[in-house]
């Protein structure tokens, strides 16, 4: 989409170059005046040529096949690229329509749950709990603010209390869900949350190689606990991200995922 905006501009820029040339030529080489010019010069680049004003002189016709050849390409330009950019940009709208129901299964399958019991265990959770207590009100520079400040403090997961046999149990229940996530093409189009994804994943392939997660050495339970902050940290991104679409798009949903949010302890659906 940006080479078919960059395009336009250039065209459009272009258009506007030869139809001030083309203008100022005609006032010039016809003696018109600047409306009557100007009124010549398009109808002349657009080839419509109604023939109520025409060229009187050899020079203003080689002047006029300069703009219909120069212009015309510069106009049809202008109509092809602003043409494909409106297609595009449907399509972009659908295709992250379909990203964003992607997105909804997967917080409401996985997501929630591996936030709510990450955000139990974060050494820091107290430092962005206010950044993580989205409101309805909420605008997407406070989205945007947040997600700032969220990266910033880099939560950190305890694993000491943490039972890392119950976590493995719920991600191999939910390892078929996952590797149809990743298999699904319109993730393509949201590289952010593919990362995500491919983090639960890999913590779900670490936690499944080791026979036993309760007798590990420190050094074993520190790489772990890598996987689960790089899991974590991506997860509350997506998940800021995810809110901030669905306000302004879907704001019944929004209001669900506000009342459901996994970082609120007391969280609850019921609407009081």
């Amino acid at each position: 989409m940006n080479e078919v905006k960059r395009k336009l501009r250039i065209f459009l820029l272009l258009f506007l170059l030869i139809t001030a040339i083309g203008t100022f030529g005609f006032m010039k080489l016809e003696g018109l005046s600047f409306i009557d010019s100007f009124y010549f010069n398009i109808v002349t680049m657009s080839t419509v040529g109604y023939g109520d004003i025409h060229a009187h002189y050899p020079l203003t016709r080689m002047f006029t096949v300069l703009l219909i050849i120069g212009g015309g390409s510069a106009f049809l330009g202008v109509i092809a690229n602003a043409t494909q950019l409106v297609i595009l940009k449907r399509d972009s709208f659908n295709r992250m329509r379909k990203v964003n129901m992607v997105l909804g299964v997967f917080f409401s399958e996985v997501g929630n749950h591996l936030l709510s019991l990450f955000s139990r265990h974060n050494k820091n959770i107290d430092v962005v709990r206010d950044s993580l207590s989205v409101a309805p009100g909420w605008t997407r520079e406070q989205f945007a603010e947040a997600r700032k400040q969220v990266a910033a403090a880099k939560p950190t997961v305890d694993s000491a209390d943490m039972d890392l046999a119950e976590l493995n149990i719920f991600l191999k229940s939910k390892r078929d869900f996952l590797v149809g996530l990743v298999e699904n093409p319109v993730l393509v189009e949201h590289e952010g949350f593919s990362e995500a994804l491919l983090a639960v994943f890999h913590l779900q392939d670490e936690l499944s190689c080791r026979k036993d997660l309760t007798t590990m050495p420190p050094s074993d339970r520190e790489h772990l606990v890598g996987d689960m902050n790089r899991a974590y940290g991506q997860l509350v991104d997506q998940w800021l991200v995810y809110l901030d679409h669905l306000k302004d798009q879907y704001p019944y949903i929004f209001s669900l995922a506000v009342r459901n949010n996994p970082f609120n302890p007391d969280a609850n659906p019921v609407v009081g």
